[in-house]
């Protein structure tokens, strides 16, 4: 792993020698050494997390290739580890993920064996290919959860294609996601300027410093995952009001969580509020979007509200109903999620005990011009 540099600028260490070592000097320098060294910290957590994932991974098919009771337990496998370890964290989304890693880029053996003092681990890579990312490099400059987003391409060149470029741009994980979305490798290749096209997305790109932002590394730390998602000041402002307006509006509101998160098809998603309405007897799904409404925002809600009347309603509950709220600088939307509502009747009787638009759409503009927006 790297070895990460924590002295101070030259220009800072030449005053701090001369007779000019002032208090702004002082506190500059304190800052800067604070900065460097929470930067260090951070980067190492990532890697150290990248490691481990892998190392779960590796013992994980080998368990699969060679233990003596996988047939006893080769079927629900990975369930049956999250069960037995028991930690936060560890469940069977983390250990498919890890299995994958682990067979996606056996180059990181030997970085795994030398940092965990262990004998050299299984798949070696012995690929002498110019089109695989240097193991180091790797590890030290993109987060697992940049690894995680380009690991699920099939064509090895195209991901040596994103590592080359994630690196070279300084993508944040949004970015990256963003840019194998709109298939960048495939319009690169059929561009009459490659480069030009290739400019623009250093130019699109947003620097990141590696930072402990993903649920892996809140877990692999014993912190809590609630405050790992909000995008934005703004975004995480208005959160924080809105639970207390539904609360506020005395409407038979319980609050039971924030960035609540579930997983869908192996895929970590967050709720932004969960609330239980004790008259309705059912749990209110609130989704902020810091932006003009989109139909995928809505058919996002409609996946949480399903998620919830599948894995969530206990006996006596009704059906869940979701709340999305879309705001720009100019103007603000408010549409409702109802999952399995066919009596009209049943939909009328909900929409007496919740919030009707013109409330929470009075509650948005009044907040943002709190903000200045």
């Amino acid at each position: 792993m790297e070895k990460h540099d924590l002295s101070l600028t030259k220009f800072k260490e030449d005053e701090i020698m001369s007779k000019d070592f002032s208090f702004e000097i002082l506190a500059g320098s304190i800052k800067e050494i604070n900065t460097k060294a929470g930067n260090a910290a951070k980067s190492a957590v990532n890697q150290l997390m990248t490691l481990r994932n892998w190392a779960i991974g590796y013992y994980i098919v080998e368990y699969e290739q060679d233990g003596n009771d996988r047939a006893e337990y080769g079927k629900n496998l990975l369930k049956n580890l999250e069960k037995q370890i028991d930690e936060k964290g560890m469940n069977s989304t983390l250990f498919k993920v890890c299995r994958q890693f682990y067979m996606t880029y056996p180059q990181i053996s030997s970085i795994v064996s030398n940092e965990f003092e262990l004998p050299e681990l299984g798949k070696s890579s012995t690929v002498s290919n110019e089109f695989v990312t240097d193991s180091e490099k790797l590890v030290s400059n993109l987060s697992f959860s940049h690894i995680r987003e380009i690991m699920v391409l099939k064509d090895s060149f195209e991901r040596f294609f994103y590592e080359t470029e994630c690196m070279k741009c300084n993508w944040s994980v949004r970015e990256l996601r963003r840019q194998i979305k709109t298939n960048l490798y495939v319009r690169v290749g059929i561009s009459r300027d490659p480069g030009k096209l290739l400019q623009q997305s250093v130019d699109n790109g947003t620097s990141f410093a590696l930072t402990i932002k993903d649920p892996f590394t809140f877990e692999f730390l014993g912190l809590d995952a609630k405050d790992t998602v909000s995008e934005s000041d703004l975004e995480r402002a208005l959160v924080e009001h809105l639970q207390e307006f539904m609360l506020e509006l005395g409407q038979g509101f319980c609050f039971e969580a924030r960035q609540k998160r579930i997983i869908i098809d192996d895929k970590y998603y967050f709720i932004d509020l969960v609330f239980y309405n004790r008259l309705l007897h059912c749990n209110v799904i609130v989704e902020l979007k810091n932006d003009e409404f989109k139909h995928e925002d809505l058919g996002q809600l409609n996946a949480y509200v399903a998620y919830y009347k599948k894995n969530e309603m206990t006996e006596g509950d009704n059906p869940p109903v979701g709340i999305l709220l879309c705001t720009d600088k100019n103007s603000q939307m408010v549409e409702y999620a109802l999952s399995g509502m066919d009596n009209k009747l049943f939909v009328s009787t909900y929409m007496l005990h919740l919030p009707d638009k013109r409330q929470l759409e009075e509650f948005m503009l009044k907040e943002m011009k709190k903000m200045g927006l």
